[in-house]
């Protein structure tokens, strides 16, 4: 199974760039399930398009505003979450309308992984609470890519 790990947001604004700050922290970890990719998109999610022609699954990881404490991680399968209703621009296109690009058929599982932002100003660094959350955060994108250890590369 190909599995396809994205992670989007603004690396220049504090917490709204883990997803980023996730998947690089991923790659540099070199222990990637077997058949798993992980692409830092940041905003540019265009970019991903190649990836999600071919992906079985897809696991996102970004920013949700969702009420809960900072650093709260959020798993949410991907049509249960909300999506802008029109396009802001022609760099801002949301994740589904990249899916309708690719021309498929089949649709992808696709799985959020969101973590509470508590800092959204000017800044390359998580704030405490989501720094803190980080490795729970890998650990538990790497279990929903099916990564048990002897799984691994």
């Amino acid at each position: 199974m190909n599995t396809v790990i994205l992670g989007i947001g603004n690396l220049l604004l504090c917490d709204e760039g883990v997803g980023v700050h996730a998947a690089q922290a991923l790659l540099e970890r070199g222990d990637l399930p077997l058949g798993t990719e992980v692409w830092d998109i940041g905003t540019a999610l265009i970019d991903a398009l190649p990836a999600l022609e071919k992906a079985d699954r897809v696991i996102v990881v970004d920013a949700m505003m969702a009420g809960g404490l900072p650093g709260t991680i959020y798993r949410v399968p991907f049509d249960q979450c909300r999506r802008p209703r029109t396009l802001a621009s022609l760099h801002g296109f949301d994740l589904a309308r990249v899916m309708a690009l690719t021309g498929r058929s089949d649709r992808p599982e696709v799985m959020v992984f969101g973590v509470e932002p508590g800092l959204m100003n000017w800044s390359m660094e998580l704030s405490g609470p989501v720094a803190t959350a980080l490795p729970a955060l890998l650990e538990a994108v790497l279990n929903e890519a099916g990564g048990k250890a002897e799984n691994r590369v």
